[in-house]
Parts: C-alpha cells; structure tokens; sequence
C-alpha cells in the first residue's frame, strides 16, 4: 500500500510541475528548459541532502546504478521525448508514453523476476486506458507542425517509454539497497544537468537568450515539485514496490491534473477525460486491495 500512495504522490507532484511548465511553454526551448530544472534540482536536493546527511547512505556500487539509471531515464527518455513531440506533437507523444507501463512490467519480470496479479494486471490494463482516454482530444497540435513521418515519431515514441522504464528499474538495485531517495535523486539530477550542460559544446543546442527573471522563477517551481518532490515520491515507491506498478502509477498525471486545469484555468475537461478518470480510478483501487 505504502508504494501505491508514494507512486501516486509523484504523479500528483509531476503534475504539479507540468502547471508551473505550461506557464512559460513557448519561451523557454524544451533542451532549455531541462538544463535549468536539472541544474536546480541538483543543487536543490545536493543542499538538503548536506543537511540531513542522507549522502551517507550511498556507496560505489549504489552510484553506478543511479547513473546508469539518469542516463536511460533522463539523458536519452528526455532528447526522445523532445524529439516526439516535434514529429507527431504533444497529443500523440502523450498517447505513445502510456506505453511506458507494459515495458516495465516487462522488464521487471524479465530482469527481476517481478510477478503481478490478475486484478493487478487488470489494475494496470484499466489504468493505462484511462490516460490514454485523458490525452485524447481534438487534433489542435498537429495543424501547426511541418508534415514528418509519422513512423519515425511512433518509433521515438516507444523508444522514450522504454528508456523511461529502463530507468526505474535501473535505480531500483539502489533502493532496495537502503539509498536515500533524496540523494538519489542528488545523483540522477546532477548527471542529467551536467548532461545538458555539455550540450553547450553544440551550437545547434545553445539558447539565443538566457530565460527571464519571471520564466525563471516557474522553472525553479518546476524543479522543486517535479524533480526534487515528485521524483523522490518515485526513488522511494520504487524501494518497496514493483516497477511496473510503480511506473504504472506513477503515469497517472494526466489524470490527476484534470482538477488542477479546471481549478486554475477554468476549463472544463472533456467527459471522455473523465470516462478516463473513472477507469484509472478502478484499476488503482485494484491495484490497491491486493498490494
């Protein structure tokens, strides 16, 4: 139960997160955005941790998993990710990401001889229809895009969910392993942003400006709910939970961002996003009685 309501707690702090992104969507480029938030949250969660002493708990062997774990998860998930979304648009990448789920159930079974349940499986299948359901919508993003080929976008699609599962159960070894959630995310955060750091050296990935003062502020809002909150909600579910049911949970933010649009924005979610709310709410409660 513990893992269900720290999978669910991450997801609802990524949502969070994707509020404060949305306010500056369109100012910041994506390559930007992730070299800030990963460079905060890095010193965000280096500072906390200097202060409660949690980089005690790491050893050698704990760090080759975390790193290992950002660069699936964060260097090659993320430049994936960006990618998708400039081939099919933010409405499709969505869709594609909800795939993310049966890849880590799959690697989880197939690397750590994770199980699931029927009810869980049925959890999980109800779940990931339920996104799917939330994320779909008129086709506003496609019109303003440059045609590409679709194939390549589905292929990069996929390619970002199994990078994104591989990533969860590359830092599971370390949170079995007594590592303290904060600072592994210390790890993974820090080698992310030295990642996008040395994107520099490319000329093609440089910003022709530095973010404002105001955009600045949402992307440090951001990072302390996505990266430093939300992600260190996911390295502790990820310590008593399987990865697929973390993962599966985990990817609930579309759904639990529906209140948070009505409630800022005023808007309305469709009734097939509700429909979709509805079923993730079912195979959570599945997923709950038999963990």
């Amino acid at each position: 139960m513990l893992a269900v309501v720290l999978s669910l707690a991450a997801a609802a702090a990524f949502a969070g997160s994707a509020m404060f992104i949305d306010s500056v969507s369109g100012r910041v480029g994506p390559l930007q955005l992730s070299r800030w938030q990963m460079g905060l949250a890095f010193l965000m969660t280096a500072a906390i941790v200097l202060v409660t002493g949690g980089w005690r708990t790491l050893d050698a062997q704990m760090v080759l998993w975390l790193t290992a774990s950002s660069a699936s998860g964060i260097m090659i998930g993320s430049l994936t990710y960006i990618a998708t979304i400039q081939f099919t648009g933010p409405r499709i990448s969505a869709l594609l990401f909800t795939t993310a789920s049966p890849f880590a159930l799959a690697l989880g079974f197939g690397f750590r001889g994770e199980t699931v349940s029927p009810t869980q499986a049925a959890g999980v299948g109800l779940i990931v229809a339920g996104i799917a359901l939330a994320v779909m919508g008129p086709k506003q993003d496609e019109g303003a895009r440059v045609p590409k080929p679709l194939w390549i976008g589905i292929s990069l699609g996929l390619l970002t969910s199994v990078a994104q599962a591989l990533g969860s159960l590359l830092a599971r070894p370390a949170m079995l392993a007594g590592a303290d959630p904060v600072a592994a995310m210390v790890v993974r955060s820090g080698t992310g942003a030295l990642f996008f750091i040395a994107l520099l050296a490319i000329p093609a990935f440089r910003p022709a400006a530095l973010p404002s003062p105001v955009a600045l502020r949402q992307i440090g809002l951001s990072a302390v709910a996505g990266m430093v909150v939300g992600m260190s909600f996911l390295m502790a579910a990820l310590a008593v939970g399987d990865v697929g049911i973390v993962t599966t949970l985990s990817s609930t933010t579309p759904i639990l961002i529906l209140p948070m649009v009505w409630a800022v924005y005023h808007r309305m979610p469709r009734p097939l996003a509700w429909v979709g709310a509805a079923l993730a709410v079912v195979g959570t409660a599945l997923i709950s009685a038999t963990t």
